[in-house]
């Protein structure tokens, strides 16, 4: 459960709609606390409905309504928080009957987005989401604002039209002009990518819901093979914790690397704006060589969890990618830990328990396009051996009268890249 601190500001009552073979309502009306207390908001009471279909007009019908101004009134809170996003008319209707504010995930989401922003195009692709949602909520205003005037008739209808249109294009100005801006950050992360593709080395993503512990995993790989590392990236017990993608070496001892990608947490019912805007922070996974899929294996359903993740990596068109799951927090469980097979790792972060087997499996898979050959390389190629040296894992070298006899390890490319330059040895 998301813990508040001394930041809480606000109560509110969270409200939702139970629909038939919905069997994961439980689970959302959870979440939905859990992201009000990230933004938070003191959860102090919950309504909730089982209905065939949400209400058209107030989400709610209109025996909950009444119960729900009792409850705000016996609560003594002016904010209620619905379970799904609502329609322009919605919102207007609700804070018309319950003469309170509104929030619905969207809003909520997209608020914590906006607080936990950090780096320039993270703020960019939140203010577009932003932008985007409220668009239609301003034609929603449309007959509020022609009352602005007071009394009636063309002349004040018009002056609220005139301001809507003005608001709208405002709006829709700003958002050309963001979208330019993240245009030209995407194209320098997309360069960056051709970059890393270009030198072959294996990207190994770091995906999973939000707050399972991915950027602790990112801190402990790194602080293992590199102490003095101060590359660190920022790893805090919250919802949406991070929002940038950040992109980290990851060097072992026998002359492998491979980049590791931290990315933006997912949650069920992620709004469509997020996944548009974020989307090409998101690329970053569809081109990884192998995912790891980071569970919170203490969380009672992180079945849910691993469900909300696969389906969100769907949408994003990674299926096929391989993946390992991580099955993180094992220390709160009675699961054994460390524990490995060739695609789940249980382990613990926090203990660094489980490290040196989730790399192990990570070699694994994105390694097993290496080879071991004994090469005899002439003296006056010496810097094939220098090359060597750097990029492959080399396990023998040996002085002889025709050359410099290696016996190494290395990625098939790097072999075959200089082989016509060196003698390959027959293999005993």
């Amino acid at each position: 459960m998301q813990e508040l601190n001394e930041q809480t500001v606000q109560k509110a009552v969270i409200v939702g709609v139970e629909l038939q073979k919905d069997n994961d309502f439980a689970y959302s009306m959870m979440e939905l606390r859990n992201l009000a207390a990230a933004r938070y908001i003191d959860v102090v009471g919950e309504l909730n409905q089982k209905a065939e279909k949400v209400n058209s007009s107030h989400y709610i019908g209109t025996g909950k309504i009444q119960e729900l101004r009792a409850m705000l009134a016996g609560l003594e809170t002016d904010l209620a928080i619905f379970n799904d996003e609502l329609s322009p008319s919605q919102i207007r209707n609700l804070e018309a009957e319950l003469e309170c504010a509104v929030m619905d995930r969207t809003m909520l989401i997209l608020d914590i987005f906006a607080e936990r922003a950090k780096t320039r195009e993270a703020q960019l692709q939140v203010e577009v989401a932003r932008l985007q949602y409220s668009l239609p909520r301003l034609v929603g205003l449309r007959a509020s604002l022609g009352r602005q005037g007071g009394g009636s008739g063309l002349r004040n209808r018009g002056a609220g039209e005139t301001k809507l249109e003005l608001d709208r294009r405002r709006i829709e100005e700003r958002i050309t002009a963001l979208q330019t801006e993240l245009e030209k950050l995407v194209a320098t992360r997309q360069q960056q990518r051709r970059k890393r593709k270009k030198n072959e080395i294996p990207v190994v993503c770091l995906v999973g819901y939000t707050n399972t512990g991915k950027s602790s995993l990112m801190n402990a790989l790194l602080e293992t093979y590199d102490p003095d590392t101060t590359k660190q990236v920022f790893a805090e017990n919250m919802l949406f914790a991070t929002l940038e993608t950040s992109v980290r070496s990851i060097d072992l001892p026998d002359n492998k690397s491979f980049l590791l990608t931290d990315t933006v947490g997912f949650v069920s019912q992620l709004p469509h704006h997020l996944i548009k805007a974020f989307r090409s922070t998101l690329e970053e996974v569809t081109e990884a060589d192998l995912l790891v899929h980071v569970v919170d294996y203490a969380h009672e359903d992180y079945e849910q969890l691993v469900a909300v993740t696969n389906e969100t990596l769907a949408a994003l068109g990674a299926e096929g990618i391989p993946m390992v799951y991580v099955y993180n927090k094992c220390d709160l469980t009675d699961h054994p830990y460390p524990e490995a097979s060739e695609s789940s790792v249980f382990m613990s972060v926090k203990e660094r328990k489980g490290i040196s087997e989730l790399v192990d499996v990570i070699r694994g898979h994105i390694f097993d396009d290496y080879v071991t050959r004994e090469i005899l390389i002439p003296y006056d190629q010496g810097r094939l051996v220098s090359y060597f040296n750097e990029h492959a894992n080399v396990l023998s070298t040996e002085y002889e009268e025709g050359g410099t006899r290696m016996k190494l390890e290395c990625s098939l490319a790097n072999y075959e890249r200089y082989r016509d330059q060196f003698t390959e040895l027959d293999q005993e």
